[in-house]
């Protein structure tokens, strides 16, 4: 089989719709370019014309054309136009908002080639938060290479990450007349000095280079004028000295692209997830609880805090309480004070009965509750009738599993149904869908251990889901799914081949983290295999490179049928800047308080799948959904983040129907409920 390439869509409106709104910004200027000359005596100099050593971007347009131009697009799609007593734009800085899914990557590389085309702009820089994004983007531009080459009648580019060690690339970048597009990671610019005598601590590209005719590799980007697209600002930009470090590459203009933005300047376009949503652009999720009625069949109660400032004196705890409607709420918080009684305040839930409280104490490092009727003492963080987590955790892992190859055998079936067993293969190689899920985990020794001696052992999370694993293919009707694991005896009957299901089960998941640690024999902590340095390069064994290599910049040989991987571990390096659009279940087994961050992680299954022949499937929400398996906190996570939409779109739930995020409309026997 040959390999598998996800294909691009020219003609989809609300991609290009976005690319207009930031070609519209610029309408009327003329297409030239502005050549200059870097000399190392005189800053002026670094514009001097017509010296043929550099060509750096220019614009032509008044202050008054470009905020008529930006008001003029801002008026097409819709959103609030830009105010301004002196009819100037306070910046040239722009903002374009899309839902995580809806291939803002591609929006903006395309708009690059545009705005070559019709303006004659040929320097880019793309500033991206972290290595992950950067290996992200960087595998955008090939894998986009051959598409890009056909839409624009094979124009002339060239694309780079930047590396310090090869600095001399920031000269080419500036003396080339063709496009050039620089992938940056904040980090590798941000640290500048002013004092001569700190210079060796400032990154590299701010140091002054014999490389370079005794030039900084800065002054180069500088003199470019150079257009920069950030991918998300609010990481990149997210600190006074990062905003600075922004303002130093002497940017033409800034395009922002985010879905999770935490300011905006001169608001372009918008996609929000309401609209991705209506328009298919994104799967649909549905979030599956576990809060089975035996998990709640005990009292559970949790003292959270005391308070003596005021009369009288109360505690804060926590609760399982019963709505009017007869619902189940975890984890309600409530107030109490001295005869309180939790059977009432549960609305009526007979395992409270007795426990009215007595005595609240707040001497400081004896805090504690106590009952009328009941010998428990809880102390402040004590917790009675709690669900154990790694039972509860485990079944998160367990039905994950189970959803994961349910979803593997409707597509099989969906997609071979009427063909013969013998033409299967044939046909899954050219239309089947790859089931990918993605883990999020509390902590890296959870997935993988070490020995004194530093060798790698499996943690509990790798122990539970190969347990799980082999649980699940022992059923008959997965055998269609994994037919080589399955032996035929004498008599035409199928058994399982044990050493081929757990050899299998070992292959079909790994790990990608950010920071891994380890301890060597005298216990001094090292860095693992699966630590990034700061030039991006992953793991020191070949094991832990090939896991890297296939997770982060691998996505369509990950996407292949034929690649066994299938279930990814992630700490926390996968919450941006890595997506693939066949992640088809989340699996929470962490505790995230943020709710831009778990909007983030549950952006990483947002993308529209595709099949072997790299199109995008067009069976809407009956193949695209995303499960998440989702620990208790993310109930509360569905109402905060629907709080914070309604802020953000001005909106109602209830109002707008069907959504992504509105209420809960269906509920199964896995307990799943869509929203």
């Amino acid at each position: 089989m040959s390999e598998m390439k996800i294909k691009f869509n020219p003609n989809l409106s609300h991609q290009n719709e976005a690319i207009d709104a930031v070609v519209g910004v610029f309408e009327g200027q003329e297409s030239f370019q502005t050549h200059f000359s870097v000399s190392q005596s005189a800053q002026a100099d670094m514009f001097q014309a017509n010296q043929g050593l550099g060509v750096a971007n220019a614009l032509s347009l008044s202050a008054k054309t470009l905020y008529e131009n930006t008001r003029n697009v801002q008026l097409i799609n819709g959103l609030p136009q830009t105010e301004s007593a002196e009819n100037a734009l306070p910046s040239l800085d722009f903002t374009v908002e899309m839902e995580t899914g809806t291939g803002k990557t591609y929006v903006y590389l395309r708009s690059v080639f545009e705005l070559n085309q019709k303006y004659g702009l040929t320097k880019f820089i793309i500033v991206v938060p972290s290595v992950a994004i950067k290996e992200g983007v960087y595998k955008s531009l090939q894998m986009t290479e051959e598409h890009f080459k056909k839409e624009y009648k094979n124009v002339q580019y060239d694309y780079f990450v930047y590396d310090s060690a090869k600095r001399e690339q920031v000269k080419n970048f500036a003396s080339n007349d063709y496009i050039q597009i620089m992938v940056i990671n904040i980090d590798a610019f941000s640290k500048s000095f002013t004092d001569p005598e700190k210079e060796t601590k400032a990154n590299l590209i701010h140091r002054a280079d014999d490389r370079l005719n005794g030039m900084k590799p800065i002054e180069f980007i500088q003199a470019s004028n150079p257009v920069v697209l950030i991918d998300e600002p609010q990481s990149v930009a997210s600190t006074a000295n990062r905003k600075k470090a922004i303002a130093s590459l002497n940017p033409l203009c800034t395009f922002r692209y985010s879905a999770t933005l935490t300011e905006s300047f001169n608001m372009l376009y918008k996609l929000d997830s309401i609209d991705a949503y209506e328009r298919k652009l994104v799967k649909q999720i549905e979030v599956a609880s576990f809060e089975a009625q035996d998990n709640h069949n005990q009292a559970y109660i949790k003292l959270l805090s005391v308070d003596n400032k005021k009369s009288p004196i109360t505690a804060k705890i926590e609760i399982d309480a019963q709505t009017k409607t007869g619902k189940l709420q975890a984890g309600k918080k409530i107030t109490v004070k001295s005869g309180a009684d939790l059977f009432e305040l549960s609305g009526g839930r007979s395992v409270y009965q007795g426990y009215v409280i007595n005595d609240i104490n707040c001497e400081q490092g004896n805090e504690y509750i106590d009952f009328t009727s009941r010998d428990d003492i809880l102390t402040l963080g004590q917790s009675i009738g709690e669900v154990d987590q790694d039972t509860f955790k485990r079944l998160q892992l367990a039905k994950t599993v189970e959803e994961h190859l349910e979803k593997e055998l409707r597509f099989f079936n969906k997609i071979t149904a009427g063909a013969e067993e013998k033409d299967h293969a044939k046909i899954l190689s050219q239309k089947g869908i790859k089931v990918l899920s993605l883990f999020f985990i509390d902590k890296v020794a959870n997935y993988r251990g070490y020995t004194k001696e530093g060798v790698p052992t499996q943690g509990k999370f790798a122990l539970w889901f190969e347990e799980e694993f082999v649980k699940q293919l022992k059923k008959p009707k997965y055998r269609v799914l994994y037919p080589s694991i399955w032996d035929k005896d004498d008599s035409g009957k199928y058994q399982i081949n044990e050493q081929a299901l757990k050899a299998l089960a070992s292959t079909v998941h790994n790990g990608y983290f950010a920071q891994d640690k380890k301890k060597d024999a005298s216990g001094n902590p090292l860095f693992a295999e699966s630590k990034l340095s700061s030039k991006g390069e992953s793991g020191k064994t070949a094991a832990d490179e090939s896991a890297y290599n296939l997770i982060m910049k691998d996505k369509e040989k990950l996407l292949s049928i034929n690649e066994e991987l299938r279930f990814i571990f992630s700490h926390s390096a996968l919450k941006e800047g890595w997506d693939n659009p066949n992640v088809f279940q989340i699996c929470t087994l962490n505790e995230t308080n943020s709710v831009m961050k778990k909007r983030q992680e549950i952006g990483r299954g947002l993308r529209l799948a595709v099949d072997q022949s790299g199109e995008r499937v067009p069976y809407g929400f009956e193949v695209n959904t995303l499960t998440v398996m989702a620990n208790e906190s993310y109930e509360q996570f569905v109402s905060e983040l629907q709080s914070e939409i309604e802020k953000e779109e001005g909106i109602k739930f209830g109002a707008v129907e069907p959504h992504q995020f509105a209420n809960i409309v269906l509920a199964d026997e896995l307990g799943k409920k869509r929203f």
